[in-house]
């Protein structure tokens, strides 16, 4: 069944569509913008309807345009943002609960004292940015017959009438037993969920049902969390490849390969995927506030858009390195800081700062923040590997930044690939799709061989990362610890 694929994109700020050829070449992309709503100091979350129809409209958009025969479809998804809905209808009973949201930090304070079991069965860190806190947050204001989910279960419902999610999402729940493969009777406690309540778990390859949304009927298969779906799309098959993608917020994940180990140094252990019976495993560590971050200054008349970023810092190559880096530092905290230090009410911070602080000199301590708040989860990772990452593979629409690639290289004193398109998602997504129509036998057959769009080398010495990397970490520990951060990053 040799054709082309439609692979959708549901992020946080739009959804993408893309139609893949059997060879990986784009046939044609489409888009179509997120609107969400920040609600007080904590809450941030999008109409449910609004996401489906940008769901539809990319997906129409990018068929359309394509001229091609369309004989799949494939989804990955947000990962951590969740709804309440009926499931008899599909009829959304609550706004998407984005992975942002901390609402739901009172839950985990109550369950402070259970940490450590909760990590142990679930390789997650007890933190509201993971999907069953705000399951059990929502619960009380929704119907009791209503069901709360990751909104793939619900996106597949309405494509395929399905009910079902992948194991690389359930993973990303706090609800569902790492070394079990299932969802956990005692998690599920825990947080008050009904386990029979939970969509069945498929593998990320499987196909799940057909959809007529976007022409005539063909499988959905392939499905993942949109990170996984990067860093499948990247080909890191093994043991110490890691990716990063700069979105909205930050993420790196590094392969750990069959076996679930469980992080000692604060990051999360979850599904990369499931492709048949056989499981491979990450580490995860989180930037929440990356591209949001650099938005928030747009906002601010700070810099002009996103576009402007390297402009406004002389085009970074030189500037964001020298012999002790900039004076002025940020902690990217807007939303709380994830690994390692887990302190869901940090905020962020400017220091450092004097009277000969620019513009230019804020913008570029932003770039800076992001580049070393990722290099702290790239030692934690090491940490736990017993080994050193020894190459980044970066995507998103940050990575365009010359400035803040360099500065990752700089600091994490290792080669920066930024990968060849921003669509590495949905490509990854569509590859396992390929592989759940046997159009491929292995990983690496389905994705197929990249090359970088552009390599950056480090610039600077040890020494110099080090100076600029510990001054970073001071400033970042001055807004974590006494705010509930769990893990210390020293």
């Amino acid at each position: 069944m040799s054709g082309a694929i439609l692979s959708l994109d549901q992020g946080t700020s739009a959804t993408k569509a893309l139609v893949v050829r059997p060879d990986g070449s784009i046939a044609a992309v489409a888009e179509a913008p997120v609107a969400s709503r920040v609600v007080g100091s904590e809450g941030f979350e999008t109409d449910a309807e609004h996401l489906w129809s940008s769901v539809v409209v990319a997906g129409t958009a990018a068929a359309d345009r394509s001229g091609e025969e369309i004989v799949a479809v494939s989804l990955a998804n947000q990962g951590e943002t969740v709804l309440a809905w009926q499931r008899s209808s599909g009829t959304p009973l609550s706004a998407a609960i984005g992975w942002q949201d901390r609402r739901a930090a009172a839950v985990c304070d109550a369950l402070a004292p259970r940490r450590e079991e909760v990590r142990g069965l679930s390789g997650l860190q007890l933190d509201p940015y993971f999907s069953g806190p705000k399951v059990a947050w929502l619960r009380p204001q929704v119907p009791a017959d209503a069901v709360i989910t990751t909104t793939d279960a619900w996106l597949l419902h309405r494509l395929a009438g399905c009910y079902v999610t992948d194991a690389a999402t359930a993973s990303r729940t706090l609800l569902y037993d790492l070394d079990r493969g299932s969802w956990s009777e005692e998690l599920c406690s825990m947080f008050g969920v009904d386990p029979a309540s939970l969509p069945d778990i498929v593998a990320n390859s499987s196909v799940v049902g057909t959809t007529g949304a976007f022409g005539r009927d063909v499988p959905v298969v392939g499905t993942a969390v949109d990170q996984q779906s990067a860093l499948f799309a990247e080909g890191c098959f093994e043991r110490g490849q890691a990716k990063c993608t700069y979105g909205t917020g930050a993420f790196l994940l590094t392969t750990l390969g069959p076996s679930a180990t469980r992080s000692a140094a604060g990051l999360a252990t979850s599904v990369a995927w499931r492709l048949g019976a056989t499981t491979t495993y990450c580490l995860d560590g989180q930037v929440y506030s990356a591209g949001s971050a650099v938005e928030w200054i747009v906002g601010l008349g700070i810099v002009t858009s996103v576009e402007d970023l390297d402009a406004a810092v002389d085009h970074g190559a030189t500037v964001l390195r020298g012999t002790e880096g900039p004076d002025e530092v940020f902690v990217p905290a807007l939303s709380g800081l994830a690994a390692p230090y887990w302190a869901p009410a940090a905020r962020g911070s400017w220091s450092g700062l004097s009277l000969s602080t620019d513009r230019r000199a804020l913008v570029r301590a932003v770039l800076e923040g992001i580049a070393a708040n990722v290099a702290v989860l790239a030692r934690a990772g090491a940490a736990d590997l017993g080994e050193s990452i020894v190459r980044l593979r970066a995507d998103g629409g940050l990575a365009r930044s010359v400035a803040l690639m360099q500065a990752q290289a700089d600091l994490m004193q290792i080669p920066v690939d930024v990968y060849a398109t921003p669509h590495a998602t949905a490509l990854g997504v569509a590859a396992m799709g390929r592989l759940g129509l046997d159009e491929a036998t292995t990983p690496a057959a389905a994705v197929g061989a990249w090359r970088p769009s552009r390599t950056f080398e480090p610039a600077c010495s040890a020494d110099e990362a080090e100076t600029r990397l510990a001054r970073w970490r001071r400033a970042a520990a001055a807004v974590a610890y006494g705010l509930g951060g769990s893990t210390v990053a020293e």
